[in-house]
């Protein structure tokens, strides 16, 4: 009994000495995150969660010091003890700064903080007006080569002669690029994410996100960022910023030191999506397969936040609203959408139109059918009373159906320019065209020119080219189109985001087949920017006669009619089949610069395009 006495005892004084060492553990002296950075009065959304993380400060009591109209609404606590989540409601609050003060026994840590006044600068929303211009930043100019290594990163140096490697372009090279985008006629850029990817390998393409409030100190600093965007609008070119929500970077401390383990799908545990989004929105689907499309990781080393943790919404949300507030962005695209939680994405494109009323979000939605992705724009009748609330869909079916098209000779109903005729008369099914997404190829597709031989055809750029800029939709571009690039998938991704030639910025750096390509592209990107029928009108499109698709777009007194040979022959068609689209008998040809008579019979060389403009 004496033993067991003095073993009870032993285990009280270890106990106890436990405790001492417990209490007697200090706060650190500053927080190691505090997000969002900073905030802003006169917000729509007067309540605001302030993330901070440190070590221990979990059971911390908090109070306001020196806050005017900032009251503290609720404190979250979760499991790691590392973390304090605070909601603030800032309703009538002005500009300041304030400490949050922390205490734990006798100990005290000041957290300071900042409300800052609006500026009052709106987002330059983007539309079917605009011509978007996809780059990686990493690919397309080293502008500053000073950043090209930046110490303490797990991924070091930069070698543009390995393709999965640190290229070293940056928001300085897309700054040196803006003169050749204005003359190319972009509206707005599209760079992949640009927040901080610090992870050990082929960290260049952003999707890894390690801290959503830093850009990657290899493409510049936050402050860059927000002069860029500002050097942007000047020029007449709105910022699209690319956001990633359904994971993150295995490297980012809300992984690596997780808040609690709902915060990601499956915790700690990898598993992976089966990748079949169509799931999400089939009504026979089993809830498992469901739940793997959308819990599933993308990757092993991208974990999969779990959307529908209201803290998790809530810290998502608040970056894509500082970065608008902050740098000024005009509008978001946001990756791989389909994977994430429907209805809780729906309550941030909500949100984000509460705070810039008619904010544009385009959403990846890649799927191989118009039914597939018409499901995910927002108020679709498909899948009723479900909502996505998300503006945009990337029309993934056209890019596919251009591409084949464009290599086949045309027949009245299943080849060539028939595929664009038959897709095109399904439009029903989206709630809006206008917002649909319509492109080429992006950069994680083949190049539209997959070969070198390809490239040197330059008759199928022109009419594909065409098709995505006269036809319904937004625009988009990716970088080195313009100049007949040309890779593929089986090369690797690496390859297929080669760089962008520096030399190609300006006409002395072409060589004869470039700039033929970027000529082209100038001259209609020049032109659409000036056509209203094109930017905002209706669409009356014909069925295929002779190889040839003939549509045209109308608003107000202008009208853009384009007619495509589809045929590697010479074609002649009555124009007066197409009496209702040619109202004038005579109108200038855009591509050749020509008056063309708009009456009787018109002959087509092969694979010719003739753009019509009316006013």
């Amino acid at each position: 009994m004496t033993k067991i006495l003095a073993f009870l005892m032993m285990i009280a004084m270890t106990t106890c000495v436990m405790a001492t060492t417990k209490a007697a553990a200090k706060l650190p002296k500053k927080a190691e995150h505090v997000h969002p950075l900073f905030w802003w009065a006169g917000m729509e959304e007067t309540s605001l969660q302030v993330m901070i993380h440190a070590q221990g400060i979990g059971d911390c009591e908090v109070k306001l010091e020196g806050a005017k109209g900032v009251k503290i609404s609720k404190t979250e606590r979760v499991e790691n003890k590392n973390y304090l989540f605070v909601y603030l409601d800032l309703k009538g609050a002005e500009a300041q700064t304030f400490n949050f003060i922390l205490t734990q026994g006798k100990q005290k840590m000041a957290v300071p903080y900042e409300i800052r006044k609006r500026d009052g600068i709106k987002p330059m929303i983007f539309d079917a007006s605009d011509v978007i211009y996809l780059l990686m930043p990493d690919r397309f100019i080293n502008g500053d080569k000073a950043n090209d290594n930046v110490e303490g990163m797990k991924e070091q140096g930069c070698d543009p002669t390995i393709a999965d490697a640190r290229h070293g372009g940056d928001l300085q090279g897309m700054e040196d690029g803006l003169d050749y985008l204005s003359e190319l006629g972009i509206t707005a850029i599209w760079p992949t994410p640009i927040q901080t990817n610090d992870e050990a390998h082929c960290s260049y393409h952003g999707y890894a996100i390690s801290n959503y409030y830093q850009i990657d100190p290899r493409f510049g600093t936050n402050e860059k960022m927000a002069e860029l965007t500002k050097k942007c609008h000047e020029k007449g070119i709105k910022m699209i910023m690319d956001l990633v929500f359904n994971h993150c970077g295995a490297s980012n401390f809300l992984f690596s030191d997780m808040p609690q383990e709902d915060w990601f799908n499956h915790g700690r545990k990898y598993i992976q999506t089966s990748y079949k989004t169509g799931a999400a929105t089939d009504i026979h689907a089993a809830n498992d397969e469901v739940a793997l499309t959308q819990d599933g990781w993308f990757v092993e080393s991208m974990p999969d936040f779990n959307q529908k943790n209201k803290m998790v919404l809530d810290y998502l949300v608040q970056t894509a609203i500082w970065w608008t507030e902050y740098a000024h962005i005009d509008g978001i695209r946001q990756d791989t959408y389909p994977y994430c939680d429907m209805e809780s994405m729906a309550e941030w494109c909500k949100r984000m139109d509460k705070e810039y009323p008619g904010y544009n979000i385009v959403g990846e939605t890649w799927m191989g059918n118009n039914v597939g992705v018409s499901c995910w724009q927002k108020g679709s009748k498909l899948i009723a009373p479900r909502n996505s609330e998300l503006p945009t869909v990337m029309d993934f079916p056209l890019m596919n159906a251009i591409h084949t098209a464009v290599d086949e000779e045309t027949n009245e109903w299943d080849q060539g320019l028939a595929r664009i005729y038959e897709y095109i008369s399904q439009d029903v099914i989206y709630e809006d065209p206008m917002h649909l997404l319509v492109f080429l190829t992006n950069h994680d597709t083949d190049r539209f020119a997959k070969t070198v031989e390809e490239a040197k055809n330059i008759n199928r750029y022109k009419q594909a080219l065409t098709l995505i800029l006269t036809l319904r939709g937004i625009p988009q571009l990716y970088n080195g189109d313009e100049i007949g690039m040309d890779s593929n998938k089986s090369k690797g991704d690496g390859e297929l985001r080669k760089d962008f030639p520096k030399a190609a910025l300006t006409k002395a750096g072409r060589n004869e087949l470039q700039e033929e390509y970027f000529e082209f592209s100038k001259k209609l990107l020049n032109w659409r920017k000036t056509s209203e029928a094109v930017c905002k009108g209706s669409l009356v499109h014909y069925a295929i006669k002779n190889s040839c698709y003939v549509y045209s777009r109308h608003h107000g007194n202008e009208t853009a009619t384009i007619i495509m040979n589809g045929s590697d022959k010479e074609q002649t068609i009555d124009l007066g089949r197409y009496s209702e689209v040619l109202p004038k008998a005579s109108a200038k040809d855009i591509v050749s610069g020509e008056t063309v008579e708009t009456r009787g019979n018109m002959n087509l060389k092969p694979r010719q395009i003739v753009v019509l403009s009316f006013k």
